[in-house]
């Protein structure tokens, strides 16, 4: 018995996989476990049912024509060859077509998109911007020839003739849809527009996947003019109206959003002008108020006020010094009275008057004893009815 190699084992096991004609084409189904997209393009992964499991790769080729991003846990139906690898000695399916089982890959990638997108804060409602309360001009961007674009300038000129209408055609449809829409988003945003609208009419599902593209949702992101999406009907939703500042159901109704009603204006107008009149008449007096305030507090201020009030406090201290100097005399000359009563009364002529006499020696200096007197001397009496000069003989003493 001949001894082989392994080598020669895995060779010749894959000979005889390659020659089994129920093997170079067949369709397997089960779920995707282990799956990784290699950075060269080509996918790695398991498939497994209930009770075993066999590898996959499907290779860059391939891979690369798949509408739709393979997951773990995803059930999938392949097309595959059974095949072998040689070095490992495992035997592994080469896949060359997937579909999701069940359900359409378009939905899928439609999912995985959105996820994606929503990750990325496309959806955020702290992104939205607002819509401006009366825009000048509003850019339509629909197909030119379509029901929606009537439908968008009838509303407009109901509701409020006076905006500015600028039309961008673009195709709503088909494979260069989406480049058409950016385009004209670009243009809109030369155009100085102030509101967009895009839409559309009703369709089939697959009629609006230019709205479902990336590239048409980051191109609204990244519009810096707010955009109204209107596409489809009311039932039908895509990923522009999920990351458009405003969805509306209809295109007519994305119309009434992008314009007031002229007569809703003209009444707002009118309030605003009351409230503006009333505001006025409040402010004016008040105002007045602090002018009459200010005024006050300026003549208090002014200098002929504090010369007039100096000259009252000058009168006033005035009146109040010749009332004092009053007093102060009438008291001075009570005193003065008093006095001069008491030095009439303590006034030695006054004695005269009752009989007494007031002796002077020859110089004129009153005598007050007998004995400051001698024989001889000149005296003057100095009574009360006038003057005797005397020469003393005698003097005699008590």
């Amino acid at each position: 018995m001949a001894v082989l190699t392994v080598s020669q084992i895995n060779r010749y096991m894959s000979s005889k996989i390659r020659e089994d004609a129920n093997l170079k084409r067949f369709m397997i189904k089960g779920e995707i476990s282990n799956f990784t997209a290699h950075r060269s393009g080509h996918f790695y992964f398991s498939l497994k049912d209930e009770e075993s499991v066999i590898k996959a790769v499907m290779f860059r080729s391939m891979a690369s024509r798949l509408r739709f991003l393979p997951e773990n846990g995803m059930h999938v139906i392949l097309s595959a060859a059974l095949t072998v690898y040689e070095r490992d000695g495992v035997y592994q399916l080469n896949v060359t077509d997937m579909q999701p089982e069940g359900v359409g890959a378009v939905r899928i990638q439609l999912e995985q998109r959105i996820r994606k997108l929503r990750a990325e804060g496309l959806f955020e409602e702290s992104a939205k911007r607002q819509l401006p309360f009366l825009p000048h001009t509003i850019g339509v961007l629909t197909s030119g020839t379509g029901a929606a674009l009537q439908d968008i300038l009838h509303v407009l000129r109901r509701r409020c003739p006076l905006v500015h209408v600028k039309v961008f055609p673009v195709l709503v449809q088909g494979e260069q849809a989406p480049q058409s829409i950016c385009a004209a988003l670009l243009a809109a945003e030369q155009a100085h527009c102030d509101v967009l609208i895009l839409g559309r009419g009703g369709g089939a599902s697959e009629d609006l996947d230019a709205f479902n593209s990336e590239a048409v949702a980051y191109a609204i992101y990244n519009c810096p003019i707010p955009v109204i999406s209107a596409v489809g009907h009311e039932t039908d939703t895509t990923i522009a109206d999920a990351v458009a500042d405003r969805r509306a159901p209809t295109p007519s109704a994305a119309a009434e959003l992008a314009v007031p009603e002229l007569r809703h204006l003209a009444e707002r107008a009118d309030i605003a002008q009351r409230q503006l009149h009333t505001a006025y008449q409040g402010r004016l007096q008040r105002e007045l108020h602090r002018l009459e305030r200010l005024q006050s507090r300026l003549r208090l201020c002014s200098p002929q006020q504090r010369f007039r009030i100096q000259e009252e406090k000058r009168v006033q201290l005035t009146a109040r010094l010749q009332k004092n100097m009053q007093l102060y005399l009438a008291r001075r000359q009570s005193d003065y009275s008093r006095m001069q009563e008491k030095l009439t009364q303590l006034d030695p002529l006054r004695i005269l008057q009752r009989g007494y006499a007031a002796v002077y020696d020859a110089q004129g200096k009153i005598l007050p004893t007998a004995a400051q007197v001698h024989a001889q001397d000149t005296i003057h009496i100095r009574m009360q009815d006038g003057t005797i000069t005397a020469k003393v003989e005698e003097t005699h003493e008590l």
